[in-house]
């Protein structure tokens, strides 16, 4: 049974998406600060958070920001529907996706489902470790490294290295990246996969010669350009 994290102020809220969630088979516990949040998230072990961004002590920004120096737990944020710079502030603190409110439950129950497949991955279905050029992925450990040394990644930017990794030499289309790492269509003026790039070119370096190891095909998608280990 996945355990979430539901952090709103909205008490009646979050009473009533815990009943929803609980009735789809989720273990959830509410909190309705950003301290609260904070405390509970780092103390919890939880598959997943739910994180509001308008919070009392802490916002959610500040919560999501602390959580990320020690923690890659996955984080779904509630927006306010309209406020994009809400959603881009919080994709470049970390966050793994977003959904606007008022929120469908059965669109958070769906988003969070598609999440934690993607963190659950490494089920043994494909080769469990990825190497290519100064980059190791294990996927049954959810571990990175870059020239041996670790990198610590949201589950998303895991998701979405993989991905680029199987395809080396190969352009990933923006589309696929949405199916298969965000686990929902794409999106008209959705930033989430440029955001998502942005933090793992800033994560995983440049390669050895200094070249960009993720470049851009624009109107198209994204490339890995490190060939694969013979």
């Amino acid at each position: 049974m996945p355990k979430l994290l539901l952090v709103d102020d909205d008490v009646e809220l979050c009473r009533m998406l815990t009943e929803y969630l609980e009735g789809e088979g989720f273990a959830v516990d509410s909190v309705h600060t950003g301290r609260a949040a904070l405390a509970q998230a780092q103390s919890g072990d939880y598959d997943a958070l739910v994180l509001d961004v308008m919070l009392p002590e802490l916002s959610g920004f500040d919560v999501l920001r602390e959580l990320r120096k020690t923690d890659a737990t996955p984080v779904l944020m509630l927006t306010a529907r309209g406020e994009d710079v809400d959603t881009v502030v919080g994709l470049e603190l970390g966050a793994d996706d977003y959904l606007p409110k008022p929120c469908n439950p059965r669109v958070l129950v769906a988003r969070l489902r598609a999440l934690l497949r993607r963190i659950g991955s490494g089920d043994g279905r494909e080769a469990s470790v990825l190497h290519i050029g100064d980059v190791y992925l294990d996927i049954g450990r959810r571990y990175v490294a870059v020239a041996e040394q670790p990198v610590t990644l949201t589950g998303t930017e895991f998701s979405l290295l993989e991905l680029l990794l199987r395809e080396a030499g190969t352009v990933v289309s923006k589309e696929t990246i949405s199916q298969q790492c965000l686990g929902r269509p794409l999106l008209p003026y959705d930033r989430s996969i440029d955001m998502h790039i942005s933090h793992l070119r800033r994560k995983l370096g440049p390669l050895p010669d200094g070249t960009a190891r993720i470049t851009t095909v624009r109107g198209v998608g994204y490339q890995y350009l490190a060939a694969a280990d013979a």
